[in-house]
């Protein structure tokens, strides 16, 4: 795995601030704040003539946005939930939601079709999948949260039965299961799934198999191959923020065996 070298943030805090003061004791003898304070207020920073030095300071202290993982999969599917248990769910916990944001999208190889105003679905393996793929799209709407709602589904995903272990899960996680329930049995949850199906459907290129990944909104075989091999290392090296302590070691997340 790819090793980061990085300066402390104390020490490189230490180098800025240090070579602000150098720049504006000459001209800020009228600054009667203290330098830790002099890039808090943009006021502030033109009384002690530091503005140009402060917008490259916020510059560089700017938050790194998030790598996108989305994952286009079936609820029964072996290699989805191979990956979610074995991939995507272990990275994820590793480096957190500021480094990794993950979309779950459960509705892949399924077929949609509109009678008498209602979406009816068939999947690929069968009623059960079609259960499990509605229970998990109403436990993202319901959930306040997507750690909760991951946690829930990773929890499905990895036990022998996900739909059946859907109200055990939730109530694990303190998620109401009534609540995801009533929305698998309205109208709201048919549209929500068919909401699933657009958005699966317009996938360019189109999805010719499950699971399908893409990483910040891009699919390619070298992604989909790295993505289910060594998910971990795919994060780091995309990553543009200060990587986390994860990406630092050579601690891989359960490579998958070729």
């Amino acid at each position: 795995m790819t090793k980061f070298c990085f300066i402390p943030s104390l020490v490189l805090a230490t180098i800025v601030w240090t070579n602000l003061i150098v720049l504006s004791t000459a001209e800020s003898l009228q600054c009667v704040h203290p330098p830790s304070v002099w890039c808090s207020d943009q006021a502030i920073a033109k009384s002690c003539q530091v503005e140009k030095q402060c917008e490259r300071w916020n510059l560089g202290s700017a938050k790194a946005l998030p790598v996108g993982i989305a994952l286009y999969y079936e609820s029964l599917c072996p290699g989805c939930r191979e990956f979610i248990a074995d991939q995507l769910y272990p990275t994820w916990q590793k480096v957190g939601n500021d480094v990794l944001n993950v979309t779950l999208v459960p509705y892949g190889n399924a077929k949609e079709n509109l009678v008498d105003n209602k979406w009816v679905f068939t999947c690929q393996h069968g009623a059960q999948e079609c259960l499990g793929n509605l229970l998990e799209t109403c436990i993202l709407y319901v959930a306040e949260d997507f750690t909760t709602a991951f946690e829930s589904i990773h929890c499905m995903e990895a036990s022998d039965d996900p739909t059946t272990s859907a109200s055990k899960c939730c109530a694990q996680f303190d998620l109401n299961y009534d609540q995801v329930s009533s929305c698998v049995n309205s109208s709201l949850g048919n549209k929500l799934e068919h909401e699933m199906a657009m958005r699966t459907e317009s996938l360019d290129p189109p999805h010719q198999y499950t699971p399908w990944i893409t990483l910040n909104g891009v699919h390619t075989d070298a992604i989909q191959d790295k993505a289910q091999s060594d998910l971990l290392s795919l994060v780091c090296e995309t990553y543009q923020g200060t990587p986390p302590a994860a990406c630092s070691t050579n601690q891989n997340v359960c490579p998958r065996k070729v």
